[in-house]
């Protein structure tokens, strides 16, 4: 499986977020813009983080913002979001963040491209440089993708 479309709507480098419910509005909003997902979508992933704590912050300095599979979910997507001054989650070890990633998958490919995810994050540098990231194209190469993602959606069924 490889990672979803990362188109430059999807991207948003160098944000600012008072705190980690507009940081993971910020991803969710760019989710919206790429449409691959509703923009309501955002709300669910922050109802989860309201729930079930902050195991989005999955190592130092990043979180993986998702919810459920779901009517919200327009097809499979990724977004970036870096900002520029981190915040915290509440995560007692990998906090603060600075880099989220928005995941909008279906219930078909949800867990591998979680899977997809984890791989480029077997590279204990990936998150710096993600942080560091001055272009979408950087930030696609950063993800694994030099010649940039397919251009069309995979199908979220």
């Amino acid at each position: 499986m490889t990672l979803p479309p990362l188109p430059d709507d999807g991207v948003q480098l160098g944000a600012t977020a008072a705190d980690w419910r507009a940081a993971v509005g910020l991803a969710g909003a760019a989710l919206a813009r790429t449409g691959a997902a509703e923009a309501s979508y955002a709300d669910e992933m922050i109802r989860m983080i309201d729930e079930h704590g902050p195991y989005v912050v999955i190592a130092p300095g990043l979180a993986l913002a998702h919810a459920r599979p779901g009517p919200e979910v327009l097809s499979d997507g990724l977004s970036v979001v870096t900002l520029a001054t981190p915040v915290s989650f509440g995560h007692p070890y990998n906090d603060p963040v600075h880099v989220v990633l928005g995941l909008a998958a279906g219930f078909a490919t949800h867990l591998s491209v979680v899977a997809a995810l984890a791989n480029v994050f077997n590279d204990s540098d990936a998150v710096d440089r993600l942080a560091a990231a001055t272009t979408p194209d950087e930030v696609r190469e950063i993800l694994g993708a030099p010649d940039g993602y397919p251009s069309e959606p995979l199908d979220a069924a």
